[in-house]
């Protein structure tokens, strides 16, 4: 069994800890009431768990972030390239992005393998929650959601900051030609192991896309850990065979 290392329901990026009204995490699996294949902190709602347990959960997540659950904004995902300007809290249809200038609105996305980043442009006070799985990094996502954030509210790089959370780790995801020939030789290697595979490093070609946009690599937070290689602190679909629960990565501004 790989060793554990949290216990705590969250995990929260160093590189957003200068910005005392900044609201940003990622959920591990501790922490909640679910039960087996969801232990314990399942927060999705769209993968056969209990929804009175799923709700506990959210309120237990949103207690520990000192924020209320009413005041989430989150989108059903479909591994698109659409960006939605959240000025309200609630649910939406569609998105895999979602930015926002507002106050007290905490913008959310579900993830279980797939990359999560969050980015906060501290000039002008403006956030974005991103789901990148392989479509959504091949369609550069990252990119057109910082263009979406400079058109709508003047975002400069020089006053980005990114974290790429906790997601599946390169030597864990192996992948076929019709998904390797969408990335280029520096996110892709052949898998030795078996013929046709290529290994993807989707958390590298989400990186590249912010430092395409101009933000410097200082300003830029990696997680270390794989929801692969550590699920025994975060779900993954690929590891438990597609039956598990869904974290959640969170960012907005008090």
């Amino acid at each position: 069994m790989p060793e554990r290392f949290f216990t705590d329901s969250i995990l929260e990026p160093k590189i957003f800890a200068p910005f005392s009204n900044l609201v940003a995490a990622q959920s591990t699996r501790h922490g909640g009431v679910s039960e087996p294949p969801y232990e314990t902190l399942n927060l999705g709602m769209t993968v056969g768990d209990a929804r009175d347990k799923v709700l506990q959960n959210r309120k237990i997540f949103c207690h520990r972030l000192s924020i209320s659950p009413e005041r989430l904004a989150f989108s059903s995902q479909v591994h698109g390239e659409t960006v939605l300007f959240a000025t309200q809290p609630g649910s939406y249809e569609g998105f895999d992005a979602l930015v926002t200038n507002r106050k007290n609105i905490f913008l959310m996305i579900s993830i279980a393998d797939c990359v999560p980043i969050l980015i906060y442009d501290a000039q002008h006070q403006a956030a974005a929650a991103i789901h990148a799985g392989w479509r959504g990094t091949a369609a550069n996502l990252v990119f057109k959601t910082l263009k979406m954030m400079q058109s709508l509210f003047g975002t400069d790089p020089t006053h980005c900051f990114a974290f790429i959370g906790v997601a599946i780790d390169k030597e864990n995801y192996q992948v076929g030609e019709d998904v390797a020939k969408h990335f280029s030789a520096a996110f892709k290697q052949v898998d030795v192991s078996a013929d046709g595979k290529f290994l993807l490093d989707l958390r590298a070609a989400n990186a590249a896309q912010l430092g395409d946009f101009g933000i410097d690599r200082s300003q830029i937070e990696i997680s270390p850990y794989s929801t692969y290689s550590h699920h025994r602190d975060f779900f993954s679909h690929r590891f438990s065979g597609g039956k598990t629960g869904r974290m959640m990565a969170i960012i907005g501004m008090r």
